[in-house]
């Protein structure tokens, strides 16, 4: 499977999951407690099961389209998953879009194409082990801390999890089975997927489900693509840097955009004859 089909597949099975997931996490009783609390909760949950099990099928072709692909195009057609939940909640739940809504959703998938021609498949440069393991696992284990003293945060830490799964996830990607399962840094990538599961969880049912969701893309397109660029090797079409520059920013403005002018996620999830 080519990096591109690869990439379009995941960020569909990302979008069905954001909106299975929203539904189900809104209709789960308020507790006090962590986002791994309310995981524990959601687990018998079979609506939100299923939104978990199209997050991981999202994450699989998006591992594979990480091998040859740059993080700033993978993140970037990932965070578009947003917009494209909008469109499946319009189309399946009845929920209403508006002009700007539509308007937003077309620049990101300007953002998007720019992002995909300027994109060089190349093969990631591998980080130095013991630096990587340091780097990444230290913001791996502090995001949940910091996610109960700020809990306004979460979504950004989300973002932060998912982006440390990006880097480690770009650095195993292509590696024999054996060799990914004994690599160290599949399972600081395994862990920080569960970190930034357990923060979306909880800020998908504390405040605006699209608002949520942006935020932790466009925390994770930011800090992947930089991470990418910087020190991963990742490769621009010569004479194409200010595509990726404006791709990037019409991407990560237009999931904060939609995230800002979205109904909450109250109205979203109520059943279509209520509301």
């Amino acid at each position: 499977m080519s990096g591109h089909l690869a990439l379009a597949v995941s960020t569909v099975l990302y979008g069905l999951g954001i909106v299975a997931q929203t539904v189900a996490a809104r209709r789960a009783e308020e507790r006090p407690g962590t986002g791994v609390g309310l995981l524990a909760r959601l687990a018998a949950d079979r609506l939100y099961l299923l939104g978990f099990t199209g997050q991981v099928g999202g994450f699989l072709f998006a591992f594979l389209a990480r091998e040859d692909l740059p993080l700033y195009l993978v993140q970037a057609g990932s965070s578009c998953a947003v917009g494209l939940a909008t469109v499946i909640g319009v189309l399946l739940l009845g929920w209403r879009i508006r002009r700007v809504e539509i308007a937003v959703l077309v620049v990101m998938a300007c953002g998007l194409l720019l992002l995909t021609g300027a994109a060089a498949p190349s093969t990631a440069r591998e980080l130095p082990l013991v630096p990587a393991l340091v780097v990444l696992g230290l913001l791996t284990v502090t995001v949940l801390p910091l996610a109960r003293v700020f809990k306004a945060a979460t979504p950004v830490l989300a973002g932060i999890a998912f982006a440390v799964v990006a880097v480690a996830a770009r650095n195993v990607a292509g590696k024999p089975v054996l060799d990914l399962v004994l690599h160290p840094l599949t399972w600081v990538m395994v862990v920080a997927a569960f970190v930034g599961q357990a923060c979306l969880a909880t800020a998908l049912q504390r405040g605006s489900a699209t608002s949520a969701v942006a935020s932790m893309d466009a925390t994770t397109v930011v800090i992947g693509s930089a991470a990418g660029l910087a020190v991963m090797g990742d490769q621009i079409a010569a004479g194409r840097e200010w595509w990726v520059v404006l791709g990037v920013l019409l991407v990560v403005s237009g999931v904060l955009v939609l995230g800002s002018v979205a109904k909450p996620a109250r109205e979203l999830v109520t059943a279509r004859g209520e509301r």
